[in-house]
């Protein structure tokens, strides 16, 4: 990827710790952010959607986007801030991508950098990250947010407690209007019918869960599927494997 002049760094590189739950309010960056996670599992919320971030996975946020983030406990990960003007050939919007080895040791290397301008070979390892932002492909583990305010009503407290049971037709009238038109502005504005959009909150909180050390039984239990086979199965069709190789994976 070509690199665009400008005053400061191409890339700013920090990495990040600390033991105790992390909880950041809502904010944005002049420059674009791609937050990835070593160790814990971040929550990234925006007015558009939510992501969930495991372990090997990262986050790409463009400039000035406001969002907010939670971890579940401790967190280590580090964060890459980049250029405005060498954020125009990257992802538009926000999204999750791998973290795959060679951007790990990018990453790890332009974070012990001093401050100054980038040597030749520095800026060729930022070339690199920049690719692997525009180039990994984005995985399934976003989670968009409606704009009617009586919908993000309801899937705000379906984010907070995606076991909840309630029908379509009594979180309508919870939110004050009809079963049809939840379910015709719920496709309209996520993309998604409200069942699938359930299930995939679902899914998104049994990752956090599976990360945080429960079994695959005791989530599809406490996330009220019919079975563990069930559960297995919604997760290899949406993740591509199954729930003990998801997490083998994530632990590296």
């Amino acid at each position: 990827m070509r690199l665009v002049a400008c005053d400061d760094p191409i890339i700013v590189a920090v990495l990040r710790e600390q033991i105790e739950r992390r909880q950041t309010p809502r904010h944005s960056h002049e420059r674009g952010q791609l937050l990835g996670s070593l160790h814990g599992v971040i929550s990234v919320g925006t007015d558009q959607g939510h992501w969930v971030v495991p372990p090997v996975n990262a986050i790409w946020l463009p400039p000035r986007l406001e969002h907010w983030l939670t971890s579940d406990g401790a967190f280590r990960g580090w964060s890459v801030y980049v250029a405005r003007p060498s954020c125009e050939a990257l992802p538009r919007s926000a999204r999750v991508i791998g973290h795959s080895g060679l951007l790990h040791e990018a990453v790890l290397r332009a974070a012990a950098w001093t401050e100054g301008p980038l040597s030749p070979a520095q800026s060729h390892l930022a070339s690199v990250i920049l690719d692997e932002i525009a180039s990994t492909p984005e995985e399934p583990l976003g989670l968009p947010m409606p704009a009617d305010p009586r919908l993000q009503r309801i899937a705000r407290a379906l984010a907070d407690a995606p076991s909840e049971q309630r029908r379509m037709e009594e979180w309508a009238a919870w939110a004050g209007l009809a079963p049809r038109t939840l379910s015709r502005r719920f496709v309209l504005e996520t993309g998604l019918t409200f069942s699938a959009w359930r299930r995939r909150c679902l899914l998104l909180r049994s990752v956090e869960m599976l990360i945080a050390g429960e079994s695959v039984t005791a989530v599809a239990i406490d996330l009220g599927y019919e079975t563990v086979s069930s559960f297995i199965e919604l997760f290899r069709r949406q993740f591509g494997t199954t729930p003990g190789r998801y997490l083998k994976r994530s632990s590296g």
